[in-house]
């Protein structure tokens, strides 16, 4: 159910999607005797649309996310795993294309790999179903090992979980995959913005991992750059990250907690 709701109400209540929803309702309004208020609706959606698109609030509302666990540092000691959070392809153009077709998230692949050559006996375990609503067979993680095996490491390396649907079942699957033990070392890669979320979802499995974050879309330098689209962009990204941590505060899970 929880899947379901994410993948119709939560995506109604993303930021730009919401504004983009009221604004057709004005119009929608605009024939009937409630056409005073349609207009007001229109008018309002659009200028949020616009003042979001000027202003850096997508990027603002990022940055603690961004911000929450800092650059992982190389150690001499080897990890003994690395767990990698699907989102890095494009599987329905891969698919179409008959090639692995990077997706904009493509960089936690790249670290996984960085970090795969590094340490050359560590496991490497990818998680990453279909998060489509309908259900198909299409799943990113079939183009995983390609797209590793490109990056330089060999696809009898790389441990393949294709059916989780959400981060939640990527605690959860990937933990059943690891059987992680007592005194290992697990890494958990996927975007900065995403780190608390997915932080706390392994947390709650009690699968214990070290964030190394990447795929950071905020910085000092770039903060008032202007990127209309970008910053809708961000402001969607926001929004939904933000969204999840409220329901795991609503559901009696933490967020924000301190670091392993």
């Amino acid at each position: 159910m929880y899947f379901v709701l994410s993948k119709t109400v939560g995506k109604l209540f993303l930021l730009p999607n919401f504004f983009f929803l009221i604004g057709i309702l004005g119009l929608a309004l605009l024939i009937t005797r409630y056409s005073r208020f349609g207009n007001r609706l229109v008018l309002g959606a659009f200028g949020a649309l616009v003042i979001c698109g000027l202003l850096p609030i997508g990027a603002a509302m990022l940055m603690p996310l961004e911000n929450r666990y800092p650059v992982w540092s190389l150690t001499p000691e080897a990890p003994t795993g690395i767990v990698v959070l699907g989102g890095g392809i494009d599987e329905y153009l891969s698919e179409e294309r008959g090639e692995t077709i990077p997706d904009k998230r493509f960089t936690r692949i790249i670290t996984a790999a960085k970090l795969a050559r590094r340490y050359s006996d560590a496991r490497v375990i990818y998680t990453g179903g279909s998060s489509n609503l309908t259900g198909n067979n299409i799943r990113e993680a079939d183009y995983a090992a390609q797209a590793f095996e490109d990056l330089g490491i060999s696809k009898s390396r790389i441990e393949i979980e294709r059916d989780a649907r959400n981060t939640a079942e990527n605690a959860v699957l990937a933990k059943a995959m690891a059987s992680p033990k007592q005194g290992e070392r697990w890494l958990l890669v996927t975007s900065a913005y995403h780190m608390p979320r997915s932080i706390e979802l392994f947390r709650k499995v009690r699968f214990v991992v070290e964030p190394v974050p990447t795929d950071w879309q905020t910085g000092a330098k770039a903060f008032w750059r202007l990127d209309p689209l970008k910053r809708l962009g961000q402001l969607k990204i926001a929004s939904r990250e933000w969204i999840g941590l409220a329901v795991l505060w609503i559901t009696g899970n933490a967020i924000f907690t301190a670091p392993w």
